[in-house]
């Protein structure tokens, strides 16, 4: 497990967010990144959340709309890493896995290609 407070969480997300590939942050239209402790439910488990509508399954999309939540879980986070090497690397992938459920790969197709 490695400590680090909120502050420094939210900016190593920020910092990996900006490592991001232009090309798979380009399209992300009305999404917001949060971070957040834990999950509603407590539970250590769960990484990260796509709160939306994948792409895929929109048939339009309007001004007006609440925006899709990318949310990463400082906590779990901490507790599945023993270094801040590792620890930068799941947030990566934790990104990168929620970034693609919004652009409507699902965790089959992920797991496939290492994202999982």
């Amino acid at each position: 497990m490695i400590e680090l407070d909120a502050d420094d969480f939210d900016d190593l997300v920020a910092q990996e967010i900006d490592l991001l590939p232009a090309e798979m942050v380009v399209g992300l239209d009305n999404v917001i990144f949060i971070v957040e402790d834990r999950p509603e439910d407590g539970s250590l488990d769960l990484l990260g959340l796509y709160d939306g509508l994948a792409l895929t399954e929109r048939d339009r999309y309007g001004s007006g709309e609440l925006p899709d939540r990318i949310i990463v879980y400082r906590e779990p986070h901490l507790l599945s890493c023993d270094t801040l090497g590792e620890l930068r690397d799941e947030v990566h992938t934790t990104l990168v896995h929620e970034i693609a459920h919004f652009y409507g790969i699902d965790d089959e197709r992920l797991h496939e290609l290492g994202w999982a």
